[in-house]
């Protein structure tokens, strides 16, 4: 079972971003304060769980949450700043975006960088040790999966209603045949010369 907190008196806050490695899209982020001692026996690392059990954990965490976020670093932005300064500004935008300011931060992984005045401790795959964290990789995970099928509608030809805009074969062969979108990121690994389409 994952921990609770990685302090006793502190109010913490977990951080953590879905959609680094895609090709497209926006890269989406979330910040989660849980209460003090809190407990749930599925609530685990997004990556460990199925998208029904995905979608019942969101809706425990924004039911049970003293406070949470959620944030997007649009594709041009991520192609301005790289994306680990994407996945950075995709994490304080969440937390700015708090009602409470917590005390402390935990960030899933091992580098941050930030403005806020908050402290803040890294922790590599925090997502499957802390409930915080874990909360925070199942709201940047979901909400990403919906945005990326809402775009599918507008570009059904890449599949992102099951790639979610990640390098699977059939998205690759798509941007060899069609070209790239405005929600491809030009600065990840495409194919060179592609049109871009309006």
């Amino acid at each position: 079972m994952l921990k609770s907190q990685f302090t006793d008196n502190r109010t913490e806050a977990g951080c953590d971003e879905a959609g680094r490695g895609s090709l497209a899209g926006p890269l989406f982020a979330a910040a989660v304060i849980l209460p003090k001692g809190y407990k749930h026996l599925l609530l685990n690392d997004s990556k460990q769980l199925t998208r029904a059990q995905r979608n019942r954990m969101r809706t425990d965490v924004e039911r049970d949450a003293i406070s949470f976020a959620v944030s997007r670093v649009e594709a041009q932005t991520i192609d301005e700043i790289n994306i680990l300064n994407a996945s950075f500004l995709g994490m304080e935008q969440a937390v700015r975006q708090l009602a409470l300011k917590p005390e402390l931060l935990l960030i899933d992984g091992n580098r941050f960088r930030t403005s806020l005045d908050i402290p803040f401790h890294c922790i590599v795959k925090g997502d499957g040790k802390f409930l915080s964290i874990a909360a925070a990789s199942i709201l940047a995970k979901t909400y990403r999966d919906d945005f990326m099928e809402q775009l599918h509608e507008e570009y059904p030809l890449y599949r992102w209603k099951e790639n979610k805009g990640y390098p699977t074969p059939v998205h690759q062969e798509a941007i060899s045949v069609n070209g790239i979108t405005p929600h491809h990121r030009r600065s990840f690994r495409l194919e060179k010369q592609m049109k871009l389409l309006f």
